[in-house]
């Protein structure tokens, strides 16, 4: 083996190995991973009283359509999945025969304002919680709803609606 001095070709061969050790020992930053930034904290979505409104109407409406067909599929349909997961269409007869054998119109619902007990809120779990009453003669509609946000749409967890005695002398709010 035969090493030539001073013919410049051990040159090349140097500077490709001082710069493949300078690559190697420095940072690869170009090919190192890098970790997405954290995803930022869900923001609870703020909701203004006429969306709780539409949401608590259209419920209702649900609710008085199972009532009136005997089919509560449609209204387990418009839930959010844990909703659906819990609940079939003999679940939610059995929840809502007392005011369905009462025979409570619940459309009539629609032509009034909700009296809520307590400003709509969003609650543990990031639901949102509306309870309240329509005075509606001669038996007021109590209900007490939960929606859960599911890709940016409220939709039914949770639902109680039941028939309340009208105290006397007290008005009906029309919207």
């Amino acid at each position: 083996m035969s090493v030539k001095i001073g013919s410049g070709l051990h040159a090349p061969a140097r500077f490709f190995f001082t710069l493949l050790v300078g690559l190697l020992a420095s940072p690869l930053t170009a090919q190192t991973p890098r970790r997405p930034p954290a995803p930022a904290p869900a923001a609870t979505p703020s909701v203004d009283i006429q969306t709780v409104n539409k949401l608590v109407w259209s419920t209702l409406a649900a609710v008085d359509h199972g009532n009136v067909t005997g089919n509560y599929s449609v209204l387990r349909d418009l839930g959010a999945p844990g909703f659906q997961a819990n609940n079939n269409a003999a679940t939610l007869a059995g929840v809502f025969q007392t005011v369905r054998t009462q025979r409570i119109d619940l459309s009539n619902t629609l032509l009034l304002s909700p009296t809520y007990d307590f400003a709509p809120t969003i609650v543990q779990g990031g639901l949102l919680r509306a309870r309240g009453r329509f005075a509606i003669r001669p038996t007021a509609i109590g209900f007490d709803l939960l929606f859960a946000n599911v890709a940016g749409r409220w939709q039914l967890f949770g639902v109680a609606v039941v028939p309340l005695p009208m105290a006397a002398g007290q008005p009906t709010q029309r919207r």
